[in-house]
């Protein structure tokens, strides 16, 4: 609801009321004159009436009083009003002071109020949950102390149900279900056993018994877990032989499920915990780009191998197979192995660089399967390592799917080669050969990087990846790899858009090339 100013009067409404007082005053006197000279005239006519003009001019004057008297009524009354709208103006303030002050008085009670009520809530859900947490302890005893006291009985549910012993009160049988659904554990008990034969544990698990000590031991702090009062926790040495063993075998986890004597998606969440502690705690040692020792160690054992200088790794590019993804299907498909096999395949890449013994020093695992192996190597860490001027005076050398580069050396491949060049190209494929066999081993070891897991995409480069850590391991420990393991490997190569990126690394492979002729370390299998 609007409130309506009070008018006041202003400097003109006073000076209206002047003029029309001036006028009123003008107008009684020329009504004065005017009776005057009546008055002159009627005594010249009329001698005897003398007392009734006095009578006249008498009135006349009464009128002129009254008239002023009026008029300064009218102003006092006035200026009374004006005083009175003032007044009821400082009032209206007033009042609405007090109710202002009033809303804000009952605005900072209600606050205090709802801030009460809060706290007051908050204190009383805090006391249920404690009460719930108090309720589900006593209940884990008592099912604790009923399980220690009382008979356990099994149902084909797998279910746990347990009864307090005959001798305890009548009336007081209290019965808990656990659902824990009982499995047979006698393989794993059994292959535990220290007597289990060494080639057998060999065969399961790709290693010795003593490298897989070795491995447990380096994961015992990152994978161990606390008893409940529920279950005792998983042990170290069990869970890390889900693992392995899965990696090992490819087998479906309703196998490894069966194995261990747990649950399937226990088996899925064991895997992916070992593998992601791998890569924490042993990729730092045991994969890892190495040192200007040991680049010149790499360095002399390459040139004793091939004859070429100053190459610190050979480079290969391998697919893994994958189910379809659901998004970006394209980007994964693999044409090349599709058109091999007669059969829809999807793939991710695995680069790696490896020394001269097969160990991988770098690797880079995750790009879709039908980016070229040029693409890969520039979306690499390797790539940015080499950009950053930290490769300089050493030699990775490559396929011919890789571009020329002032520290990538790859084979000659255009038509019409020189002898020369016939020779250089052997060199390079003998190193090739190196980094193809450790694919080889890689693949043939770990039985999973062989078919299509059940692996999610976004975790399979934490998998990939231990594969290649355990690959170092079992390589550094000179494990034997059987001749039934062994894995064919084929990946298509494809020559790069732009294969020669460095006109001085063109320079740098001819004189490579007439080295090796001219010094006598050129291979002798083309002539």
């Amino acid at each position: 609801m609007e409130i309506s100013q009070i008018p006041f009067f202003t400097q003109e409404d006073y000076s209206h009321f002047y003029n029309l007082y001036e006028d009123t005053d003008s107008n009684n006197s020329l009504n004065n004159n005017n009776s005057n000279n009546k008055r002159k005239r009627n005594n010249r006519k009329e001698e005897g009436s003398g007392g009734g003009a006095e009578q006249k001019g008498h009135n006349g004057n009464n009128n002129n009083e009254n008239s002023e008297s009026n008029l300064k009524d009218l102003l006092a009354s006035l200026i009374m009003l004006d005083e009175e709208e003032i007044q009821e103006e400082r009032n209206r303030k007033v009042e609405y002071e007090q109710h202002r002050n009033m809303y804000n008085a009952n605005f900072e009670n209600q606050t205090r109020a709802m801030n009460t009520y809060k706290a007051q809530f908050e204190a009383h859900y805090a006391q249920s949950e404690e009460f719930e947490q108090t309720i589900t302890k006593k209940a884990r005893r008592a099912v604790a102390a009923a399980t220690g006291t009382g008979s356990v009985m099994l149902y084909e549910s797998g279910s746990v149900q347990v009864q307090p012993r005959t001798d305890s009160e009548p009336g007081s049988t209290v019965q808990r279900r656990l659902w824990v659904k009982d499995r047979s554990k006698d393989w794993w008990e059994k292959i535990s056993r220290k007597d289990f034969p060494e080639e057998e544990f060999r065969r399961w698990f790709r290693m010795s018994r003593s490298t897989f000590d070795m491995i447990c031991d380096e994961l015992d702090a990152a994978v161990t877990k606390k008893n409940t009062m529920l279950r005792d926790a998983i042990p170290v040495r069990q869970r890390v032989a889900v693992c392995i063993w899965r990696l090992a075998t490819g087998d479906p986890l309703r196998l490894v499920s069966k194995r261990f004597g747990l649950g399937i998606s226990t088996c899925h969440k064991l895997v992916l915990e070992v593998c992601s502690a791998i890569r924490t705690v042993l990729m730092p040692k045991f994969l890892q780009w190495p040192n200007e020792e040991k680049t010149k160690q790499i360095k002399d054992e390459f040139e004793k191998i091939s004859g070429i200088p100053n190459v610190g790794g050979a480079m290969y590019t391998t697919h893994v197979p994958i189910i379809a993804p659901k998004i970006s299907v394209s980007a994964y498909f693999n044409k090349r192995h599709t058109e091999r096999n007669q059969k829809t395949s999807y793939s991710i890449t695995v680069q790696g660089v490896v020394d001269s013994k097969g160990v991988f020093n770098d690797v880079c695992i995750g790009w879709p399967g039908s980016m070229p192996d040029d693409r890969v190597l520039e979306k690499s860490a390797l790539f940015q390592r080499a950009s950053r001027g930290n490769l300089k005076g050493v030699w990775i050398v490559g396929n011919s799917g890789h571009p020329l580069m002032d520290w990538v050396l790859v084979p000659y491949t255009h038509a019409n080669l020189t002898w020369t060049q016939h020779a250089f190209n052997e060199k390079i494929e003998e190193i090739q050969g190196v980094a193809k066999e450790a694919f080889a081993r890689l693949k043939g070891r770990w039985g999973c990087l062989q078919k299509r897991t059940e692996v999610k995409l976004q975790d399979l480069p934490v998998v990939l990846g231990a594969c290649c850590v355990l690959h170092n391991i079992c390589e550094m420990r000179n494990e034997e790899m059987d001749d039934e393991w062994r894995f064919q490997i084929f990946d298509d190569e494809m020559l790069p858009e732009n294969g020669i990126r460095s006109s001085a690394s063109l320079q740098a492979r001819d004189h490579i090339a007439h080295y090796l002729l001219h010094h006598g370390r050129a291979g002798t299998g083309f002539f």
